[in-house]
């Protein structure tokens, strides 16, 4: 059996080699069951057609017209890549006859094709703008022929074909000034406005068949929907592809020969019945009548293409206005103050919206990288907090009071300090309008270990029986570290000390830098290891007899805010 199939076999090929030729047969007059290899496609009028256009090749479509038409137009609006495309009339010398045009219509073309004739080129344009030909049909023209070719990738194309002089309607009309305007530009918010469509300001208020879209992205503009729907379509394919990678094609050159011969030569494709099914997947807006937008809800300091199509929802068309982009406006920066090395730094909040809390950073000197952090509120009802973190990592956070406040920093090369006010206590203002007033201290502390130490109480005491004409004396606890303690003197008049001397106390949070020099009287060093016994006394002379006098101590320290005592008044002897 073997060698009689190889005999067949070779007597075949010597049949094909040396018989006769085979007959020349006509295309026009091939079996009704062949079918060409790139079939054509007819070109119906007053429907939009969807092509494929494969890279570098040719695609052409067929149409005829009536008779009595004398003009028509044809429209052609590209995806998203630049096409080439033109418009031909071919005239036959010799028409078919009418016997041999058994086949089907969707045939007629090849038999033109082939058939002797004279084609004159009637309109050509290359781009990805919507480009239309308008102009006198050719009475002698048999047929008319449709070239259209992509060169750089596969894409689309959408064309539509209208007999007659007037507009097709079946596009939407643009302006004289087809362009999009910014109004204003937020941090999270575009306004924009563009001209109205003569399409929609020549229609009644109750007939609905147009909007307009508004499209926003972050990459670019783009020229149609088409463009925007192929830019979502390839997000969609790329993770179609990690899948598919997966799966193995056992006929991989078939399958690729397949695709190529005929997927990329479909049949036209009208438009989807649903406009909301064709923008399923796009980020738009479709908004209605109105020309002017505002797109919310955008992220700060980043650019956005705006473009904006008005649709024809009957037709399933759509044109594009000229987009533009804006970038929105970025975030309102904190401000954040660096603190030099033992600066002393009032911080103020003078109303209760924008300046509500405030920022600083702090670099303490030397490889040990401590340093104190020194507060206290003079702001009287109002309630502060302060939070100190470093690396975004929070250390601390307590509230700030009348009381000092000590923070110790150790082991940051930097921190990061926040005031915050958190609410009032009671509705007394400071003066000048204040609302809150906090004192605040940072120094590098090199030699320490921990906070300093702090009088066991503030308040200072005076001696009656060593009360004179000329001289006082006073007394006030220390600390267990060597300090330095400054005394400061204020005389009051004959109204201050009838009332009491309340009028004439020092505020709390009031320094030494504050106070006068004529005021101070002495400066001593104190330091007494015991905390219980840490008592010093001063003798304060040049006194006048008979007048009252207001006293402050000051404990003055090389880190950190100084610290005041209670103010005490003390009255000198009238007679000694």
């Amino acid at each position: 059996m073997a060698l009689m199939s190889l005999s067949w076999c070779l007597g075949a090929a010597l049949a094909l080699l040396c018989g006769p030729p085979w007959p020349q047969v006509n295309s026009a007059l091939a079996p009704e069951n062949e079918v060409p290899l790139r079939p054509t496609t007819w070109f119906p009028e007053g429907k939009l057609t969807s092509v494929t256009l494969p890279k570098g090749r040719t695609r052409r479509l067929y149409f005829t017209l009536k008779k009595k038409a004398p003009a028509m137009s044809v429209t052609v609006s590209p995806c998203d890549l630049p096409i080439e495309w033109s418009l031909a009339a071919r005239t036959l010398k010799d028409k078919p006859l009418k016997s041999l045009q058994w086949t089907t219509k969707k045939s007629m073309p090849e038999v033109w094709w082939r058939g002797p004739g004279i084609e004159e080129k009637m309109h050509s344009f290359m781009g990805n703008a919507v480009n239309t030909y308008r102009g006198p049909s050719y009475s002698q023209a048999s047929i008319y022929i449709l070239r259209l070719r992509s060169k750089q990738e596969n894409t689309r194309a959408t064309v539509y074909f209208h007999e007659g002089l007037g507009p097709s309607g079946a596009f939407p009309l643009l302006p004289a000034d087809p362009r999009v305007y910014t109004l204003g530009v937020g941090m999270t918010s575009v306004t924009l406005s563009w001209a109205p469509s003569a399409s929609i300001t020549s229609l009644p208020q109750t007939q609905k068949g147009y909007d307009y879209c508004v499209l926003v992205n972050s990459q670019r503009n783009y020229p149609s929907l088409c463009a925007a729907q192929e830019s979502t379509g390839k997000k969609k394919e790329q993770k179609q592809e990690k899948k598919a990678r997966r799966r193995v094609t056992a006929w991989p050159i078939l399958k690729e020969w397949w695709w190529q011969q005929w997927d990329s030569y479909p049949e036209a494709q009208s438009p989807p019945s649903s406009l909301a099914d064709e923008y399923a997947d796009l980020q738009c807006a479709c908004q209605g009548t109105e020309s002017v937008c505002t797109v919310s809800e955008l992220l700060p300091d980043t650019q956005y293409h705006f473009d904006v199509f008005v649709i024809d929802r009957r037709n399933g068309t759509s044109m594009p206005y000229k987009g533009t982009f804006a970038r929105t406006h970025e975030e309102a920066q904190t401000s954040i103050v660096t603190l030099r090395e033992g600066e002393l730094r009032w911080v103020t909040f003078r109303d209760r919206g924008s300046n509500s809390e405030q920022f600083f950073t702090f670099r303490p000197r030397g490889y040990q990288q401590s340093g104190l952090l020194t507060l206290q509120s003079c702001g009287g009802g109002e309630k502060v907090k302060v939070t100190v973190s470093s690396r975004g990592q929070v250390l601390t956070s307590q509230a700030v009071g009348g009381d000092l406040v000590h923070i110790w920093l150790q082991g940051s090369p930097s921190y990061l300090i926040h005031l915050e006010r958190e609410g009032t206590t009671a509705d007394l203002a400071l003066p000048g309008g204040l609302m809150a007033s906090v004192k605040m201290q940072t120094s590098s502390a090199y030699h320490r270990k921990g906070v300093p130490s702090l009088p066991s109480t503030l308040q200072i005491k005076s001696f009656n029986r060593l009360r004179g004409c000329n001289s006082v004396t006073l007394a006030w606890m220390g600390t267990e570290e060597r300090s330095l303690y400054c005394v400061y003197r204020r005389k009051l008049g004959d109204r201050e000390a009838e009332a009491g001397g309340a009028s004439a106390l020092t505020a709390p949070c009031l320094g030494p830098e504050s106070r006068s020099d004529t005021e101070r009287v002495l400066c001593k060093y104190f330091q007494e290891l015991n905390p219980r016994r840490a008592v010093t006394t001063a003798v304060i002379g040049g006194l006048e007899p008979g007048m009252a006098y207001v006293f402050d101590v000051y404990l003055m320290r090389r880190w950190g805010i100084p610290i005041k005592y209670a103010s005490k008044m003390v009255k000198t002897r009238k007679e000694c």
